[in-house]
Parts: structure tokens; C-alpha cells; sequence
């Protein structure tokens, strides 16, 4: 920083001083910034951070949720890995989420090719399709747990399929299938958007090009289109999985974790071990799940670091 004297009547001296890069002053923060953070810091702290740190704590403790307890290590957390219960829960999750995250980015994707491209009434047909987004997964899943508990196996015994003439979602095995199906059916607008943006950033000369050079739809489609929207492929891979280990009221909606807990996530699992008295057993469960999760957001913020797609 160069700092410039002027004497008496206007005349300036060539005199010239430079602050020690260590000494150099740092921008200075409007204080109104200040007063707008505070509350959200304050407000962020009391409903986020304080009962995360306390539930860690619990989580080595034999507590019910009230009353007296004592410390006793990490009991819980052997216990929490050696119950089949709980592991059930995990693979239940972990494989749900990966079957949904495939489903929904292959169909979104080939939903935003057929979008953007040159039909008629595309824009319509994009608000229609993000509609789902905006409607609550509790009523989405009670509409959806008549239609398979009654028009679908009606249909069924019409057309003479007889796996299907009665619900899915009593049957332990394709239970599953139902809640990847609506779970796409919500999650599906949300990508779509995205990807949407992705191929409308695609510059259309590239098209013309390669078509001048005899490459056709498909080869477009790899060539071209798949690999400059791979960041956002990426990015919406690593957030619709993360989303998904979440689900819990479109479970709750169809199955309630039924038949029997072949369908029980895990955070319905932590949920109903609150209501059952083992409060300290599930916020180790809970803090488990918590660290997968951070692993998870650290991934995606790796992934996506230096990325342009959005």
C-alpha cells in the first residue's frame, strides 16, 4: 500500500511509504453484516448445533431421553453394530438409495434430452413434470399406497397378472420396488432441472458440427452431451444419494417399515428407538449415521470442487 503526502498549498512530495505485507489491513466488515448473522448464528446454534452435541454425548450414556444416567463408553456403538436389526436397516438404506439414485438420473436425463429439444410445447411440458416436487412426500405417499393397495392389483386381476393381483406392499419382496417408484416419481423434478440447465449450456454450435461431420443422435448423445454435462451428472449423483439415506415419510406413507422391517430405513429405525425407550442406544445409531453423512457431503464437496457445471 502506497501512502501519498501533500503539503501546504497543494504541492505533493514524492515521499512514499509501503506497509509490511504482515501489517497490511484487512477489509473491514460492515457491522450491519454483523447484526443480520448474529440471530441466524444464535438461532442455528440453539436448534442445530447444541442438541447435535448433546445427543453425542447421550449417545455414551444409558439415558431414556429423561431423568438420570451414567456413562458407560461405548457400549452402545458395540451394540449398535452387532444387532441385526440395525444392519438390516443400513442395507436396506444404502441398497434403496442406489437403486432410486440410478433410476431417477437415468430417467431425468433422458427426460431433459426430449425437453430441450425441438418439439412443441416443451415449456408446458416442463412445468408438468416438476410438479411433484412440490407437493408434500406424506400425501404423495398415502395417494400412491390406495393405488397399490387397490387399482393396481384391480388392473391386475383384469389382465390376468397374477403376481400382481394383490398389494406389493404386503409382499416382503417387492415392497421395495414400490418405495423406489415413488420416491423417483418426487425426486425426478429436482434433477430434472438440473440437468435441463446442463444441456442448455451445451453451445449449439457443437451440434451443428458434429452433424456436419455425419455423427448421429446417439453418437451426439455420448460424444457430446454426456461428457459436457458430467459435472452434473456428478453433482446430482452424490446429492440424490445423500438425500435418500434420509427417506422417511414416503416409507412411513406406504409400508410404516413393513412387511414385518423389511422396508424399516434407518431413520425410522432412530426414530421409533426414541419413542421406545432406547434414546441413548439410537443417538449412537443416529451419530454413526451422522458421520457416514459428513464422509458423504466431503465427498461431494471434493467431487464438485473446480467444477463449472453450476
Amino acid at each position: 500500500m502506497t501512502l501519498t503526502t501533500k503539503a501546504d498549498g497543494g504541492r505533493t512530495h514524492g515521499r512514499t511509504t509501503s506497509l509490511p505485507a504482515g501489517r497490511r489491513r484487512r477489509p473491514r466488515i460492515d457491522p450491519l453484516f454483523l447484526a443480520f448473522l448474529l440471530p441466524t448464528l444464535v438461532l442455528f446454534t440453539l436448534a442445530i448445533t447444541l442438541p447435535a452435541v448433546m445427543g453425542i454425548v447421550l449417545s455414551f450414556t444409558n439415558s431414556v431421553g429423561f431423568g438420570e444416567f451414567r456413562f458407560i463408553g461405548l457400549t452402545n456403538y458395540v451394540a449398535v453394530f452387532s444387532d441385526p436389526a440395525i444392519l438390516q436397516a443400513y442395507l436396506f438404506t444404502i441398497g434403496f438409495s442406489l437403486v432410486t439414485v440410478l433410476v431417477v438420473n437415468a430417467v431425468a436425463f433422458l427426460l431433459a434430452i426430449a425437453l430441450t429439444a425441438k418439439v412443441r410445447g416443451k415449456i408446458a411440458l416442463r412445468a408438468v413434470f416438476v410438479l411433484p416436487m412440490v407437493i408434500s412426500g406424506i400425501v404423495i405417499a398415502y395417494v400412491f399406497s390406495f393405488l397399490f393397495a387397490n387399482s393396481l392389483p384391480a388392473l391386475a386381476t383384469t389382465l390376468g397378472i397374477t403376481p400382481l393381483e394383490q398389494s406389493i406392499l404386503a409382499d416382503p419382496d417387492l415392497a421395495w420396488i414400490a418405495i423406489v417408484v415413488v420416491t423417483a416419481w418426487q425426486a425426478i423434478p429436482s434433477t430434472l432441472l438440473i440437468y435441463i440447465a446442463g444441456v442448455l449450456s451445451i453451445p449449439g454450435e457443437v451440434y451443428e458440427a458434429a452433424s456436419l461431420d455425419g455423427a448421429g443422435g446417439w453418437r451426439q448423445l455420448l460424444s457430446i452431451t454426456v461428457p459436457l454435462t458430467a459435472g452434473y451428472i456428478l453433482i446430482n449423483l452424490i446429492i440424490g444419494f445423500k438425500n435418500f439415506l434420509n427417506s422417511y415419510d414416503i416409507i412411513v406413507g406406504l409400508t410404516d417399515g413393513g412387511p414385518g422391517t423389511s422396508t424399516t430405513s434407518v431413520a425410522m429405525s432412530i426414530f421409533k428407538g426414541f419413542n421406545g425407550g432406547d434414546y441413548a442406544y439410537q443417538m449412537a445409531n443416529a451419530t454413526i449415521f451422522f458421520v457416514i453423512a459428513v464422509v458423504i457431503a466431503v465427498i461431494q464437496l471434493r467431487a464438485t470442487r473446480g467444477k463449472a457445471a453450476l
